[in-house]
């Protein structure tokens, strides 16, 4: 059964192509799921999505698909903002950054964004994102290398950097600037070598494993309980 997943800078095509069988795609941006959907694949897997310099895919779309049997599910970055939009619809969220959406301890779509390359470059990865961030700090507390105060500092500063500004080495500038203990984010700098996480990415896995598992399954055509309303908007997406 044939299955399409976008991907980008959380997890390269190489990487994913080990874990599940599907065609991989850039990150989407509006239409892109629509057009996915039109060769009716089993499912769709909605990882990395374009939102600045293109419109972001349409929560249409995704209703649309589902609608005609195709199973989407969402994690890590764009795919986890349109599963907690969409959960009542039926598409299927998987991974912790979904988790903290659905349940509001986070609450803003630049926890997830990060500035990156073009495909030609492997999406080469120009900033940090947010969620990454709080999950290493929340390692560096449980493993003694930061403080609670420190931690908090150091949240602060990089939740008031724009996004493609969040890098390690600038967070860390301006947390000691800021009255972070300059001992503790010395340590904590060289801690970051071996004990970075990231969630993004293992939310990734994640998907990919879900998708595996279903598709093994053999389930069938997605059924849903709602009826799709085509609007004129619709419309001139579809001619577009």
């Amino acid at each position: 059964m044939r299955i399409v997943v976008f991907a980008g800078p959380t997890i390269s095509h190489e990487h994913a192509r080990g874990v599940l069988d599907a065609e991989y795609l850039p990150p989407a941006s509006q239409g892109d799921v629509l057009r996915a959907a039109r060769s009716l694949p089993w499912g769709i897997g909605i990882i990395d999505g374009y939102f600045q310099s293109v419109p972001a895919v349409w929560h249409k779309e995704v209703l649309w698909a589902m609608s005609n049997g195709v199973h989407v599910y969402g994690a890590s970055s764009m795919g986890a903002l349109r599963a907690v939009e969409l959960e009542t619809f039926g598409m299927i969220g998987v991974g912790a950054v979904f988790d903290a959406f659905r349940s509001g301890v986070l609450e803003d779509d630049d926890e997830v964004a990060l500035a990156h390359g073009p495909i030609e470059s492997g999406f080469f990865k120009g900033s940090e994102p947010l969620v990454n961030i709080r999950a290493t700090l929340g390692s560096a507390v449980r493993h003694g290398v930061i403080s609670e105060g420190t931690h908090d500092i150091l949240v602060r500063v990089a939740k008031a950097l724009f996004y493609p500004e969040r890098r390690y080495e600038r967070v860390i500038a301006d947390a000691t600037a800021a009255g972070a203990s300059l001992e503790e984010c010395e340590q904590f700098r060289s801690w970051l070598a071996g004990g970075r996480v990231d969630v993004k990415r293992d939310d990734a896995l994640a998907l990919l494993r879900r998708m595996a598992t279903d598709v093994a399954q053999s389930q069938g055509p997605k059924q849903v309980s709602f009826h799709f309303n085509h609007t004129v908007f619709w419309d001139h997406l579809c001619d577009a």
